[in-house]
């Protein structure tokens, strides 16, 4: 008879894809008795059917992917149970305690011993995020953090990389520049210059690779943000291709400019009127004497 009633809930809640109240559950089944209807939800509960969200002060049956098995055991109480779904909502970027409090409508005190028990199981785990150092957010224990948590490649220990990005910005420009320099040296016109000049996110990843100087993994994506900086620095420029892809092209920076140009008589309004005697000297000249010292 349980499973019986047990299947007639799970009809209901399948057909409301954000999930039952007790009030939806009257309303269609109202000739159900309110222990029985207990009881179903109980089966659908162990059975791992369903999953229990809260929302204010409701109570919310969701019906679960068939496909997707929970790690929570099945001893579990429904305060943890309804923890552990809304961290599991939260998937790899995580979600802040505060809204884990919000949508279970727990107290602090209560929260945190759930919380605990959750990770000392190894089902959830607290990540430090960059955007906030002194806070955590909560995700499940199999998940590895999304990068706009941890910062990437680019962070380690919440400590932003400067010299690694500095390195990797050298290596690139190192590459495009060796680019360059291997297809002028070929003189097949301008065009064709142009062409072999150019290199792509996956030519420049392979370099990077191939030199062994990254710890950790790093994938075109990453490569394609080093990229960007030494474009940023004017020593590059960004070419989309027909494809909508970009490719990448090392440009050669404007020659220093010459000692008298940086001279203040290179460009002085008055030169003309400079002379060994009068009122425009260069003895007297106040801007030469700045440049001087």
């Amino acid at each position: 008879m349980a499973a019986e009633v047990a299947q007639l809930l799970l009809a209901v809640i399948q057909g409301i894809p954000g999930g039952a109240t007790n009030d939806d559950l009257t309303k269609a089944l109202s000739d159900m008795p309110a222990a029985s209807r207990v009881e179903g939800l109980n089966v659908l509960l162990k059975q791992g059917g369903i999953e229990i969200l809260k929302k204010g002060e409701k109570l919310i049956y969701r019906a679960k992917d068939p496909e997707k098995k929970s790690a929570l055991p099945k001893d579990a109480d429904n305060e943890e149970k309804v923890v552990y779904s809304i961290v599991e909502e939260g998937g790899n970027k995580g979600i802040w305690i505060r809204d884990i409090r919000m949508k279970s409508n727990l107290n602090m005190t209560q929260l945190n011993k759930i919380l605990k028990n959750l990770e000392t199981k190894k089902l959830i785990k607290a990540v430090k995020s960059v955007k906030a150092s002194k806070k955590k957010v909560y995700m499940l224990y199999n998940l590895e953090a999304d990068r706009s948590v941890t910062g990437g490649a680019w962070y380690q220990d919440q400590d932003f990389e400067v010299e690694f990005v500095d390195v990797l910005n050298q290596q690139c420009l190192r590459f495009l520049q060796m680019k360059r320099e291997s297809a002028e040296k070929k003189r097949d016109g301008p065009l064709a210059f142009k062409q072999m000049s150019c290199c792509t996110v996956k030519e420049v990843h392979k370099f990077i690779s191939d030199l062994g100087i990254s710890k950790v993994n790093l994938d075109e994506d990453d490569l394609e943000t080093i990229l960007k900086t030494v474009v940023y620095d004017g020593n590059a420029e960004r070419i989309l291709q027909s494809d909508g892809t970009y490719v990448y092209r090392a440009v050669n920076l404007p020659l220093p400019a010459p000692g008298f140009v940086q001279m203040p008589c290179g460009i002085c309004p008055v030169i003309k009127n400079c002379s060994n005697c009068g009122d425009v000297t260069a003895i007297n000249c106040q801007y030469m004497n700045e440049w001087l010292d």
